[in-house]
């Protein structure tokens, strides 16, 4: 496609600059953008902006044609539409920029459809799935306390990649069962988390004294014991696959699938859903006004009394 390629498209023209830098801003400081969300806006903008130039139409006079244009050959070169979706969204916000900056009189995007991405629903682990593939980490190697925590981390407490990636000693408080996590848009929610974790949170921890970490890196959880440095997304994105081929698992596996099931088995279970979507961090509920209407004992008992790694130490003896 031709305008997926450089273009003549002269980004460093002084106005355009000047305008992209104030929508940077704007991203980051009205919309609170996390920061690979606004990585993927601005990109998303750019590619826009380069069809623009090959069309040689002015951003500020785009017309309804010329978005189902940009649109019909994303879908010509294969993109999905869940990717056409995001991508239009990006667009969306630049527009609604423009018209608060008085930029433009009319947003060209109101009348334009997202495409339809159908429903997709991740797979779900059982518990037993997910202790297999806890069983199959080798406790012989130097990161096997840390990795069988990342994953009891991220089934027991709901935790995004980048959440767990970034969490920090300071954000632990094991003896009152919280963990403080930093979500998107730097958004913080108070998570409780299993004893099942803890212990093994503190199986790593003997491991992690061990660790010389690098300047800067002292307070992160889980470092990787060569480097002394945190982990990457992608590091846990391969042994977490990794780790599930050996478990003999065959569902499509990725960090995500253990917070998705996190959320399924405490529904399962009877869990309130309001519950459920404040410990995800979604951004629906994400608000300082509905925190403070949920207590967070209470949201604590809700998952002590429905998660399975909680049922069997709470059940009477």
């Amino acid at each position: 496609m031709e305008y997926c390629e450089k273009t003549s498209y002269n980004r460093a023209d002084g106005m355009m600059k000047s305008l992209l830098k104030r929508y940077d801003q704007y991203l980051r400081l009205e919309r609170n953008l996390s920061a690979n969300t606004l990585e993927a806006y601005l990109e998303d903008l750019r590619k826009f902006l380069d069809f623009l130039a090959v069309e040689q139409v002015d951003f500020r006079e785009v017309t309804l044609d010329d978005l189902h244009h940009f649109m019909s050959g994303l879908a010509d070169v294969g993109i999905h539409p869940r990717s056409m979706a995001r991508i239009l969204s990006g667009i969306r916000s630049f527009y609604r920029f423009l018209c608060v900056e008085k930029e433009i009189t009319q947003d060209p995007t109101e009348l334009l459809e997202s495409p339809k991405t159908g429903r997709h629903l991740p797979d779900v682990l059982t518990v037993q799935e997910i202790d297999a593939i806890i069983g199959a980490v080798d406790l012989s190697l130097p990161e096997g306390h840390r990795n069988r925590a990342i994953i009891e981390m991220m089934y027991s407490c709901g935790l995004r990649v980048s959440e767990l990636c970034n969490l920090k000693l300071s954000d632990l408080f094991l003896d009152e069962g919280f963990i403080r996590v930093n979500g998107k848009g730097e958004k913080e929610r108070l998570v409780p988390i299993s004893h099942k974790a803890i212990t093994e949170l503190n199986n790593w921890f003997y491991d992690r004294n061990l660790i010389k970490a690098k300047p800067g890196c002292e307070d992160y959880v889980f470092l990787s014991p060569r480097r002394g440095r945190p982990l990457s997304r992608i590091t846990v994105f391969y042994w977490v696959k990794e780790l599930a081929a050996t478990a003999g698992i065959r569902k499509t596996i990725s960090p995500h699938t253990f917070r998705h099931s996190f959320a399924t088995h405490l529904l399962e279970g009877g869990a309130n859903l309001r519950a459920i979507q404040a410990m995800l961090g979604h951004e629906s509920i994400a608000t300082t006004e509905i925190y403070t209407h949920i207590d967070s004992s209470k949201l604590r008992q809700e998952i002590l009394c429905h998660h399975p790694r909680n049922i069997g130490y709470n059940s009477p003896k």
